[in-house]
């Protein structure tokens, strides 16, 4: 038996999440059975928990799109039991049960080893959010930036991704302006290494200019909607924005194609659900070198099994900093 996070289905509906103690015959098909140790919550698990935002298919279910922990059992060559692994992605926690669970069984291509030097709480401290913001931070520089190149934003900078973002490119020497909607996170923001902050009003505003000053080196942008149709028009000839994100709306309100013609810009989409396993390598090679884990310390908040049904309600409301490190075990 083991403990896990079953959201279920009524007639009218409407869903509910509660603790529950399952057997391990309940567990969907795979290849590996993973003890999980840790989770986190993300804005796709507060839709999982809740409405399910169209992403989970059938019920009884059990969300969280991420976990690490330790290999029990595996009928593919790649693990053994002991094994340390992470997983994000492939749709876990939406299609397929997920780690809000002490146990979880999935396919081993959907596995990645525990980089050395992390340890399994470390690992979901970064989850999925810092897997995606490493991604971003990986593609901005493959298209050419550079730290001497100017200042780069980063839009809602005090959420999951942002945080991270934050603090890796101010760990590789950028000068990071971090744009927040909320003035009390400007404390926690310089503390990870933001060089200034910038408030969500200042680029909220819808304008039909074509072009702006060139401000921007590099965005990695989790708004979209309005912020990102103005951030577009600042971007410096040549730079790239990362869009990792649509809290402000599928749309990028006030948008031309001015910005792309006349001064080059790149639009980068960042997916991670179903990023090919070499690229999951290298991001996470380069979070255990390059994430300083003294920030990502800061950025934790300890959580259990029974706090999900309510950090996934404030998490649809933007009510949650840094990265929430589930202990489904406690």
């Amino acid at each position: 038996m083991f403990k896990a996070l079953v959201v279920e289905k009524s007639e009218d509906g409407t869903t509910h999440a509660a603790v529950q103690d399952l057997s391990e015959d309940r567990l969907p098909a795979g290849d590996v059975t993973v003890a999980v140790e840790y989770s986190t919550v993300n804005y796709k698990d507060g839709l999982c928990i809740g409405p399910g935002g169209g992403l989970v298919r059938t019920y009884p279910h059990v969300p969280g799109i991420d976990f690490a922990g330790t290999v029990t059992a595996s009928e593919d060559s790649r693990y053994r039991p002991g094994d340390k692994v992470v997983l994000t992605g492939w749709r876990v926690g939406e299609a397929h049960w997920g780690g809000y669970a002490q146990t979880a069984r999935v396919r081993a291509d959907w596995l990645v080893p525990l980089p050395a030097g992390l340890t399994t709480r470390q690992a979901m401290a970064v989850g999925t959010a810092g897997f995606t913001a490493m991604l971003a931070v990986m593609a901005i520089e493959d298209h050419g930036l550079l730290p001497d190149r100017g200042e780069v934003l980063v839009t809602g900078a005090a959420g999951g991704v942002g945080s991270v973002a934050t603090a890796i490119l101010a760990h590789l020497g950028y000068r990071v302006a971090a744009l927040t909607g909320r003035p009390e996170t400007a404390e926690y923001l310089t503390g990870l290494g933001a060089a200034r902050i910038v408030a969500r009003e200042d680029l909220a505003e819808v304008t039909r200019k074509p072009l702006e000053a060139e401000t921007w080196a590099g965005c990695i942008d989790a708004v979209a909607g309005a912020v990102l149709g103005r951030v577009l028009k600042q971007m410096s000839y040549g730079s790239s924005v990362a869009a990792v994100g649509l809290a402000g709306g599928a749309a990028i309100d006030g948008a031309l194609i001015t910005p792309f013609i006349l001064r080059g810009v790149n639009l980068l989409g960042i997916d991670s659900v179903m990023r090919p396993y070499a690229d999951r390598v290298r991001a996470w090679d380069r979070i255990a070198r390059d994430l300083p884990m003294e920030k990502l310390e800061a950025m934790i908040r300890p959580a259990t099994l029974a706090d999900l049904p309510q950090l996934g309600a404030d998490i649809l409301k933007g009510r949650v900093q840094g990265r929430v490190v589930v202990d489904v075990n406690a």
